[in-house]
């Protein structure tokens, strides 16, 4: 057998599993997986996505299957093209999105024999991804098929309840291309497993239901809970399910309400909020977690079930226990509300709050650190949210809301901070023939990562050190950067500015840079957790 005819089956497999998007990073040893893509891309049967940059392929791959809910392929050729995937498939273990990375590689008898851009990569991945294997090319054809299937089939999760990133290092022997390129063996199918019944909890515990982040599928599950239960709920702007939540639950959680708080239900991957942490450690709070798979959320060790899915019995036994929030919400609403109209300066949760204002029903992607702790603030908003909170970090976001937005289908607008945009602006760098999808990117610049200023090295006991290890401004002009990328580019420092330029419809992709001052965040963020003891 050839390995044309390996990769062919490989790709027709793909297929076979409802893939249908597949970012390819060119190199030589992946040739027949190229070919064999670009046939497949010439009949129609899938989108392929090219990028010279593994690492943005990796995150841009990451970004299609967040968007599309289903697998989505990178392919990369050896070496350390392979090892740039890295952050994109860690992200991508902790989100849970399903991701199948196939890796070329030189034969295994190559390896540590100093053989050309030859080194151990089929092991590169193991702590992150739910499934790897070696495909050879000199192995029975059958296997290249049932490999892929089995890849795919643990990427979506249906058998597991646990999707993830699956990698397949795919050994290809000289000669990389010829005749023999057509598949030998039929692509195979895996049935995918039904799933639970939900537990009913029984009513009478004053109960808060909290959820983190979420697909829009699970988000509405919850959403529609809160409402039948009549149960107050806690969400986090990547849950999708704030049109049923308290908005300022996080402030909430502060006060004395939360004390009150006799059992939990978790829902999601809750990881914005410092009080809700606290609340999920109290002793004397029932914990129950719902999640679909078996990597579950309770780093306190503290839940005494976990199921996959719940309903409740009746109606709550403390009818006053919704009003009781929503009347408090509405209170530390009002006062929130007062105290950014206030503020002299544009400030990020003003930012975030024209942003979902304008946002309508596109896609809203999020940012980490403080943009999405901004956007918490807001009301809610109708459209579909997206944020990379599998590990939380800065790392491809600009990738990933391309990859969703070209996924999606519809506008979509990422806000981010500058650092977070210096950090992936390579993102924008397409090839020529590439399209650009309808994506706005809102940069909200304060001139390094404002967040520190929040947390304890914020204090002024740590001001000699604050600016250069913490704030650490980068001194990059990033509108003159995005031009660079070719991308148009607007300037803002006013709110009736930002106003204009989010109301500009959304036609391929441009970048909004708001100037944010953030000298005054610490006294800002401590005055808005003041507010629930205020009221």
């Amino acid at each position: 057998m050839s390995s044309p005819q390996c990769a062919a089956a490989i790709v027709a497999q793909l297929l076979a599993q409802g893939v249908r998007d597949v970012v390819l990073a060119p190199g030589s040893r992946s040739a027949p997986l190229a070919l064999a893509l670009a046939r497949a891309e010439s009949s129609g049967s899938l989108r392929l996505h090219v990028r010279y940059d593994e690492r943005s392929a990796g995150f841009l791959a990451l970004g299609l299957a967040k968007g599309g809910g289903v697998p989505v392929a990178v392919v990369t050729t050896s070496g350390t093209a392979v090892g740039n995937l890295l952050p994109a498939v860690m992200e991508a273990h902790h989100a849970q999105v399903p991701l199948v990375v196939i890796s070329a590689d030189r034969p295994a008898a190559l390896v540590g024999f100093g053989a050309n851009q030859t080194t151990d990569q089929a092991r590169l991945f193991e702590p992150f991804v739910r499934w790897s294997a070696r495909v050879s090319s000199g192995a029975p054809a059958a296997s290249w098929t049932a490999q892929a299937a089995k890849a795919c089939l643990i990427a979506a999760g249906p058998a597991s309840r646990h999707p993830g990133p699956v990698h397949l290092n795919v050994e290809l022997a000289e000669p990389l291309v010829g005749d023999s390129d057509q598949p030998v063996v039929r692509p195979v199918r895996q049935p995918a497993a039904a799933g639970a019944e939900p537990v009913t909890l029984p009513a009478g515990p004053r109960t808060l239901l909290i959820c983190g982040d979420a697909s829009p599928a699970v988000g509405a599950v919850v959403a529609r809970l809160a409402r039948a239960a009549g149960l107050p709920l806690v969400a986090e702007p990547s849950s999708n399910a704030r049109c049923a939540a308290l908005r300022t639950g996080r402030l909430l959680l502060a006060g004395a309400l939360a004390d009150q708080v006799e059992r939990v239900v978790v829902f999601g991957h809750p990881t914005l909020s410092r009080p809700v942490n606290r609340l999920l450690a109290r002793a004397d709070v029932e914990l129950i977690v719902v999640s679909a798979n078996a990597d579950w959320v309770d780093p306190g060790w503290r839940a005494s079930l976990v199921v996959r899915g719940v309903a409740f019995e009746g109606a709550d036994a403390d009818p006053d226990w919704l009003e009781q929030w929503t009347a408090a919400d509405a209170e530390v609403g009002d006062a929130l509300d007062r105290l950014l109209a206030a503020q002299s300066a544009l400030t990020g949760p003003a930012v975030a709050a024209k942003v979902l204002a304008c946002v309508g029903d596109g896609a809203l992607v999020l940012g980490s650190s403080q943009p999405i702790r901004d956007a918490d603030l807001a009301a809610e908003t109708p459209a579909e949210v997206f944020a990379n909170r599998g590990l939380a970090g800065i790392d491809g976001t600009v990738s990933t809301a391309v990859g969703i937005a070209t996924a999606v289908g519809r506008p979509v607008t990422l806000l981010c901070g500058d650092l977070t945009y210096l950090h992936d602006v390579n993102g924008l760098a397409v090839g020529l023939g590439e399209r650009r999808p309808d994506l706005r990117i809102v940069v909200a610049d304060d001139g390094g990562g404002s967040i520190f200023a929040t947390l304890e090295y914020g204090e002024a006991l740590y001001a000699d050190a604050f600016e250069r290890v913490f704030a650490t401004p980068s001194g990059v002009d990033v509108a003159l950067l995005t031009e660079a990328h070719g991308v148009p580019v607007r300037r803002v420092a006013t709110a009736a500015e930002l106003q204009q330029a989010l109301q500009a419809p959304i036609v391929g992709t441009d970048v909004v840079v708001v100037t944010v001052d953030r000298t005054g965040r610490r006294t800002l963020n401590e005055a808005v957790n003041a507010l629930v003891n205020q009221q």
